[in-house]
Formats: structure tokens, sequence, C-alpha cells
């Protein structure tokens, strides 16, 4: 369906201020917060939000509050995101420079604060895991989820401690776990070696670029990685992109909970996912999602939400 000309209109007229096709060059590239906009923009707070809102209404950008902060994205619509993309096709790609420069400061500062949170924390990553939801349950549940194999090639996104290595290695022709913590490699290592695997390869390496063939495994998983992400649905593309027909992706992570405290003390950035979230970007990479399963903990906490989908088995493989 098309833009009426008034709706044509009226997003032209949203974008057409020089800071607000800052704001819309930025989104393009991935979901950012007030404050991150008002640091790169070197602007206010409030006044960055002024032009968000204008975007919001007039439908090129979503909003979403996440905790007590709120991110922002290009909405998701299929012909208001032609008319962005075409109004920043035109745009001089020298003008935002600068801009860029401070979204690489802001994404070193991310990443210095996650590399250090996992760096201290590498050793003891499995028990403060634990301390969020029974972590039996959850193991089982995913055993469940992921179905009897044997697999062929089984796919760990994130791996950390290789937990989800050793639950599932032995189901598995060969396995491969990813990881940016050369720590927690080395840590992946040793678990995975006592529980005397040996077809197990681990990778230093990025899950927005895993630089692996396309549908090349038959069980993918991203175990308790998107809430530290700053675009988490790229990450369930690249991550759907590796599953071949008939194969399964598992992606473990929190429903949406009010735990702020978990941003600064654990360098959460996501505050949990919404199923119908979730389910979008699973349709969105080709995957089509079966009911999630969720798991509240026995006290206080965070419930554990297990999302599967497939790739339909008549879609023709390619070759590694």
């Amino acid at each position: 369906m098309s833009l009426t000309a008034d709706q044509t209109v009226e997003a032209l007229r949203a974008a057409g201020e020089p800071t607000r096709l800052r704001v819309l060059s930025l989104l393009a590239g991935e979901e950012l917060s007030v404050m991150e906009l008002s640091r790169i923009l070197d602007q206010s707070q409030p006044r960055v939000s002024r032009h968000l809102k204008l975007m919001t209404d007039a439908g090129l950008i979503e909003r979403f509050p996440d905790g007590a902060r709120v991110f922002y994205r290009l909405t998701s619509d299929v012909q208001a995101r032609r008319l962005i993309d075409t109004v920043l096709d035109v745009l001089d790609t020298g003008a935002g420079d600068a801009d860029d420069r401070r979204l690489e400061e802001v994404r070193r500062d991310r990443e210095i604060a996650a590399g250090a949170y996992f760096e201290r924390i590498a050793p003891q990553w499995d028990r403060i895991r634990s301390l969020y939801v029974c972590e039996t349950a959850v193991e089982a549940a995913i055993l469940k989820a992921a179905g009897d194999g044997p697999f062929e090639r089984v796919v760990d996104l994130g791996t950390g401690s290789g937990r989800m290595l050793t639950l599932l290695g032995k189901k598995a022709k060969m396995s491969l776990g990813l990881d940016l913590s050369q720590n927690m490699l080395n840590i992946a290592r040793a678990n995975v070696s006592r529980a005397g695997l040996d077809k197990v390869e681990l990778r230093h390496g990025d899950i927005f670029s895993t630089r692996l063939p396309e549908e090349s495994a038959d069980l993918v998983l991203v175990h308790q990685v998107l809430h530290y992400l700053a675009d988490p649905a790229a990450a369930v593309a690249e991550a759907a992109r590796l599953v071949m027909p008939g194969g399964r992706l598992l992606i473990v992570d929190f429903a949406p909970h009010a735990l702020e405290h978990l941003r600064e003390e654990h360098q959460h950035r996501r505050l949990g996912f919404a199923d119908d979230e979730m389910r979008r970007w699973l349709a969105e990479a080709g995957l089509t999602a079966s009911a999630p399963i969720a798991l509240p903990p026995d006290t206080d906490g965070l419930t554990v939400v297990i999302w599967t989908a497939e790739r339909a088995a008549e879609a023709k493989a390619r070759v590694a």
C-alpha cells in the first residue's frame, strides 16, 4: 500500500530539517537512546526529544521505552522506509562525518564497558546467570525445544562459558561457538575439554557478522545474549541466516521486566523482549516461529523465555 499525498507531504515536512536528517541517518544504522542521540548530535536532550516527537508523529521513526530509557529506530512501515531511504540516498555522504565519529565514540564506550564487565565476571559467569532463574529447569526446556537430534552442525552465538555446547554437544556431529571475549573463550575451551567433547570449534567472532556460510547449521543458539546488544534485531537476522532448510533457531532471553539496576551493574542494554517483537524479527528473517516457552522464577526475579523458529524444509539448501 502506497503513502497518500498528504502522508508523503507530512513525512517530508517532518524530515525536512538538518538535525532530523542527521537523526534519520544515524537510526538507519542502529537503534539509539535519547541520551546517545543527544551526545552524538551535541544538543540538549529536550531539543532532541522535540525533533524525535515530530518524526514519530509523522510515522518516520518508532519510539519504544525500555525500562527507564527510551530508544528510537526507523519505522518498520515498508513505504515510509522507502521514502526515508530515498531521502538519505541523495544526502552528501560527507555531511555526517562528525556524527559518525561521535557515534563510534558511543559504540566504543559501550564496548569498553561491556568488555570490562565480561572480563571481570567471566570466572563467575555461570554463577551470576543462575541468580536470575533456575538453570536446571531452563536447560531441560532448551533440550526439549532443540529436539532429539542428532544434529549435523550446532552453532552457538555468544557462547560465553560454552554451557550450551556442553549441553548439546553430544547430540551434534560437530559444534561451533563464537564469542568476542577471549577470556570467555578460554573458559569455554576448558569446559568443553572437561565434558570430553572433541568435535567442537571455538572462535573469536562477532554475532553481527559471523562470516559463517549461509544456511550451514541445523541448530543455531543465541543464549542470554540479545539483552546486551545495541541492535538485537540484526543479531537475530544474522543467526537466522545460518539456519539451513528444516533447521531450527533457539533464542533464550528474558521477558520484559523493570529491573533497571541491571543496566549499570551488569551492562544490560535491553530489559527483556516482548513476544510480538521477537516474532516479527523472526518472520522478517524468513523463519516460522513456534509458541514461546515462558519459565518464571521460583521467587522474585526474571522470567526466561525460549523462542524457537524453523526454516521451511522445502527451501533450497545452499552448499557451505
